[in-house]
């Protein structure tokens, strides 16, 4: 059954901000506690968290990662974007390619998976390896970390590809599987859906623009790639999941506005060649400001707009 909720009723509880935040926030807790202690009852090494581009995967890993510790248990998150194969004059004959000819940055091919796959197995077992980092500015490799799990450690792995078998194998006996992304729908006043696609959207929006310095053209076309990638090698696999989170917020696209509205209405004719960006145009149209001074720093949400205390 889907889920949505009106514009109408976020406005009447965004009439108290803190209560709304309040609301959604002790809500996001629970399901993190939720997770933690499926974790820790599984007896599992590692923790495979998976979910498409702006689902909060990143803040997710954290959380769990938070709420693990309070809870007695050691933990540490790792991102599968370390394992990103580097482009080179030489390997890019060798990237996979999408339908246009373009390097397929959605790809699993686009990771090192034998390697991925061998550390993962050193991970499960608690021996060292040199752990890769990659270099996203000069889509290179630098200096590797010696990394090991310590005895009685979570290892919680992020990624979007963290469910595909292709990339994963089958773990099942050494890690939990998580999903998480936005579920709930947004319903106009009349009664029009703004699909969860497109919530995460805004986040990308905000995060590209306001922390990368993309411009809005380049973020809608760019998404556009990594919604394709999605229906490909993202939501095939959620069901491998052993727990899903429904990471949307009520109060989140007001916020949101604050960042959004005044610069896409601006620039509403160039970009008309994506609906999308008529489709959130309208919901903010009709949602009122929740002022991002209210948003707690330890917030998903933080993970787009800034200013979160947790270490991304």
């Amino acid at each position: 059954m889907k889920k949505f909720v009106n514009t109408a009723s976020i406005n009447r509880e965004a009439s108290s901000p803190e209560r709304i935040i309040s609301l959604a926030e002790d809500n996001y807790s629970a399901y993190i506690r939720e997770a933690a202690e499926k974790v820790i009852s599984s007896h599992k090494p590692l923790v495979l968290l998976s979910g498409p581009s702006g689902s909060g995967k990143t803040s997710a890993a954290l959380r769990l990662e938070r709420q693990l510790g309070e809870l007695g248990v050691a933990a540490k998150t790792l991102s599968m974007d370390n394992y990103f194969l580097p482009i080179t004059p030489e390997s890019e004959k060798e990237l996979p390619r999408d339908e246009n000819g373009n390097i397929d940055l959605e790809s699993p091919l686009r990771l090192d998976i034998p390697l991925f796959s061998e550390h993962l197995k050193l991970l499960a077992s608690g021996e060292e390896f040199p752990m890769p980092h990659f270099d996203f500015a000069t889509q290179s490799r630098t200096a590797s970390t010696p990394m090991a799990r310590k005895s009685d450690e979570i290892i919680i792995i992020e990624g979007i590809h963290a469910l595909n078998p292709m990339v994963t194998g089958d773990t099942h006996k050494f890690a939990l599987c998580m999903y998480v992304s936005v579920r709930t729908r947004l319903r106009s006043e009349d009664n029009g859906m703004l699909h969860p696609r497109q919530i995460r959207l805004m986040r990308r929006l905000c995060r590209d623009r306001l922390f990368r310095k993309r411009e809005y053209a380049d973020i809608f076309k760019m998404f556009t790639s990594v919604s394709r990638g999605e229906d490909l090698y993202i939501t095939p696999f959620k069901e491998r999941a052993d727990f899903d989170i429904d990471t949307f917020m009520a109060y989140e696209p007001s916020v949101y506005k604050n960042f959004l509205f005044d610069g896409l209405k601006t620039l509403a004719n160039e970009l008309a060649d994506y609906p999308c960006c008529g489709e959130i145009l309208k919901f903010l149209a009709e949602l009122d400001i929740i002022d991002p001074s209210y948003v707690p720093t330890a917030s998903m949400i933080r993970e787009f707009i800034g200013g979160s205390e947790l270490n991304y």
